[in-house]
């Protein structure tokens, strides 16, 4: 049986969003509170785009999380 290649930065933008509705936040208020654009967050979140190690690490910091929280995946 073959398993489905998995779709890491969409896991990503996925376990990205889990954080960001916990922490009770809007798109923009995560988006601004890391110093990245809307668009940008948006596009992340969807899947769409990769961050850099930077810009994770923003994201993390503005979730109050340590950046290896945001790669574990359930």
């Amino acid at each position: 049986m073959k398993s489905k290649p998995t779709n890491f930065t969409a896991e990503f933008g996925l376990k990205l969003k889990i954080e960001r509705i916990k922490k009770r936040y809007t798109q923009e208020e995560l988006a601004d509170i890391a110093g990245i654009s809307r668009a940008a967050y948006g596009s992340i979140e969807r899947g769409e785009s990769s961050p850099t190690i930077d810009t994770v690490a923003m994201l993390a910091r503005a979730l109050g999380l340590e950046v290896w929280q945001l790669f574990k995946f359930e």
